[in-house]
């Protein structure tokens, strides 16, 4: 394989430094950076976020800097499809989405790689915290140096083409090495803060987002116990998820939490704490890296949410497409849309979009 690389650049440090290791490393690197942005009003006041105006300028500047060429590409369209569509449709049915596992699945690994091949490159590089390692003729993917800021959560859905073509040279450093690098080697935007804000949300009020996006969408509904008596009005069920106990909007006297959402009644199920605790749940799209397909139950450290701490779970097909997990002891908010991602150890073994709670 050649040693040409497009890394994607989004005017944040980590893909900064990525394209001056890849560089250093004898790669001929080329930036490029994914334009995603809609065409409308929202976006022009876009500030600081992966998907803003201003970190095309960010990119371009730092591409400058190492003397690489750069592009920025157009990538509106499938990634309204597949990652802002996504988001809207899934907080309709009820359910909380990560757009970051689905701009990674159809965007930076499927679309990216794609128009880099075209380009006769033979990588995609990014500035994920994260280790692709090749054992045994079978690509892994490994949980990055940086524990607080590994990002295989996010990447469960990578295929063994996908992570054959893969480089992903910050896994090695802790954030603030990286920081360093980009210091010593005279890079404007090695203290730009990160952005934890949903990309295309600015505000990171989705809700109001979601309302704009499809008018009429987001009604008010009934809050209801567990036997379905009626407790009070909530503002539309996207602006709620399993678990949220702040931000109701109304007092009840002692501490409720939101432990069911229905789509179909429109209704925001009210419990106590107790109520949110879960062992069990059914996921879909299943992924596996390791190997193709899970031929017998297996013990894993499992995550249901990006900021979850692994927890001890017994991994086991549910037909030929769906793998039920279950817990040792009881996960919180155990929430219908997210992704739960299966570890033994620091590999990571794949993951799924958690379908159903029992």
């Amino acid at each position: 394989m050649g040693n040409k690389v497009v890394v994607g650049m989004s005017g944040g440090v980590d893909s900064s430094v990525a394209a001056y290791l890849l560089k250093k490393q004898g790669y001929e690197v080329i930036g490029v950076t994914m334009q995603v942005w809609q065409d409308d009003d929202y976006y022009q006041g876009m500030e600081g976020g992966c998907c803003s105006l201003s970190a095309v300028e960010d990119a371009r500047n730092v591409a400058y800097h190492l003397h690489i060429p750069y592009y920025v590409m157009n990538f509106k369209d499938v990634f309204k499809k597949n990652v802002i569509d996504y988001f809207v449709d899934e907080y309709i049915k009820g359910r909380t989405p990560n757009p970051c596992v689905a701009c990674n699945k159809y965007i930076k690994f499927e679309e990216l790689l794609k128009r880099a091949m075209e380009l006769g490159a033979d990588y995609v590089a990014t500035g994920h915290y994260a280790t692709v390692k090749k054992v045994d003729g079978r690509y892994l993917l490994i949980k990055s140096k940086d524990v607080r800021k590994d990002q295989t959560y996010a990447l469960y859905n990578l295929t063994q083409f996908q992570l054959s073509h893969t480089l992903m040279p910050c896994g090695i450093y802790t954030k603030r090495e990286v920081r360093k690098i980009a210091k010593e080697i005279g890079l404007s935007v090695h203290d730009k803060k990160d952005s934890e804000e949903i990309c295309f949300i600015p505000d990171n009020d989705h809700g109001s987002y979601i309302k704009r996006t499809v008018p009429g969408a987001v009604k008010e509904g009934n809050f209801v116990d567990k036997r379905g008596n009626v407790l009070g009005k909530h503002r539309g069920i996207v602006y709620y998820t399993i678990g949220q106990r702040k931000g109701l909007g109304i007092a009840f006297g002692t501490p409720m939490y939101v432990i069911g959402i229905n789509p179909t009644a429109n209704e925001v199920v009210l419990g106590k704490e107790e109520d949110i605790f879960k062992k069990s749940l059914i996921a879909a799209d299943i992924n596996f890296i390791p190997f193709e397909k899970l031929e017998k139950p297996m013990r894993v450290q499992a995550k249901i949410r990006y900021s979850a701490v692994p927890a001890e779970a017994n991994i086991s097909m549910e037909g030929d497409k769906k793998v039920k997990v279950e817990f040792l002891k009881g996960q919180r908010a155990i929430t219908e849309g997210q992704s739960v991602v299966f570890y033994d150890g620091d590999i990571l073994i794949g993951g799924g979009i958690i379908e159903t709670v029992q």
